[in-house]
């Protein structure tokens, strides 16, 4: 079980990371922050980068990224080697992006995604493992593809 998540966002998503970071810590995950450290402007991919970056060589198992729609902060994730970051604003997107993609970065949108919703997000995300088989033949091509 997955028991330190990197985590980090941009001042949009920042109060939402707030939450999070409280209620992971009561559920006994150890959180570490990446930034930003207040609710003034900032660009994200620096911050995107520092948790990916993480997560890619293996120091973190997980990370979770916010900002307004979980695109920017998305995108800058994909670009680092062993990342799987998708943006997932339901449920159900959370448990897919493990089962079938194994994700190891979960990026959230603060736009649309409440405390109440973003908790059920990352409980489900954290807590459903990769199907394997057919879908990690799938994600053993997403590594391959990586290493041209």
């Amino acid at each position: 079980m997955v028991k330190r998540i990197a985590i980090g966002s941009d001042h949009g998503g920042f109060k939402l990371k707030a939450f999070l970071k409280k209620y992971l810590s009561q559920k006994g995950y150890i959180v570490t922050d990446f930034g930003t450290y207040k609710g003034e402007s900032c660009d994200y991919p620096p911050i995107g980068y520092k948790v990916a970056k993480k997560v890619s060589n293996g120091e973190f198992k997980r990370g979770i990224l916010i900002c307004k729609t979980g695109i920017g902060m998305a995108i800058i994730a994909n670009k680092l080697r062993n990342v799987r970051s998708g943006v997932c604003n339901t449920v159900t997107q959370a448990r897919t992006s493990r089962l079938h993609n194994d994700t190891n970065v979960l990026s959230l949108a603060a736009k649309y995604t409440n405390p109440a919703k973003a908790r059920r997000i990352v409980n489900v995300w954290l807590t459903t493992e990769a199907l394997g088989g057919r879908h990690k033949k799938r994600v053993n091509q997403i590594k391959k593809l990586e290493k041209k």
